[in-house]
């Protein structure tokens, strides 16, 4: 029986919603809010500090493959609250996830490897990152319903060989950047800066 265009209460609710637990592959964007720490390695204007004090970044999640291709997911990634460590630790949490999954790492391997491929020079290695997320529901500030990304997705997962196309052993492994040779080659940096390194 066709649907009535005179009674709607057997509409769906809030169609535009992706199901909750869909596995996606995503990239991530960052959307910039120009605040800088350099105490806390939040440099390059990636951060955001909210009026309430809070920092986060404003991470913009594009759907890359799948019926739900070319849809975007807006999540905030915690870095700092005034009412406490527990945000900003589920920021980091996350972003851990998203490194597993971006770089084919199981979450138990504790390699030099894995701990190398876990760490990044500054919020730019976040930007562009791909990797498989959990899509999930929550609320917006007016309360109404509206999807979000609070986990990734790891080679430990059933789900992670389907989404990106192969088993999790053939994914490909990271590789640290290479030191540099001790003589007769400068280094990567030339002005010899460093940038700090938020998730040591």
């Amino acid at each position: 029986m066709a649907p009535s265009w005179n009674d709607y209460n057997d509409a769906q609710q809030n169609a535009a919603l992706i199901p909750k637990g869909t596995l996606a592959k995503v990239r991530v964007g960052i959307r910039p809010g120009g605040f800088d720490d350099p105490s806390q390695g939040w440099t390059g204007g990636y951060a955001t500090r909210g009026a309430s004090g809070a920092v986060y970044i404003n991470g913009e999640f594009t759907i890359l493959e799948g019926p739900y291709a070319r849809r975007k997911i807006f999540t905030l990634i915690g870095l700092y609250s005034p009412k406490g460590p527990d945000w900003a630790n589920m920021g980091r949490s996350f972003v851990r996830g998203m490194l597993n999954s971006a770089r084919g790492i199981s979450d138990k391997d504790s390699s030099p490897q894995a701990q190398a491929a876990r760490r990044i020079a500054g919020f730019a290695d976040l930007d562009g990152i791909e990797f498989v997320a959990r899509i999930d529901v929550g609320t917006d500030a007016n309360g109404e319903a509206k999807n979000e990304i609070r986990s990734a997705v790891t080679p430990d997962h059933k789900g992670y060989a389907a989404v990106v196309g192969a088993q999790p052993a053939a994914a490909p492994a990271y590789a640290p950047p290479a030191t540099p040779p001790a003589v007769s080659a400068p280094p990567a940096n030339s002005a010899g800066t460093v940038r700090p390194t938020w998730a040591r």
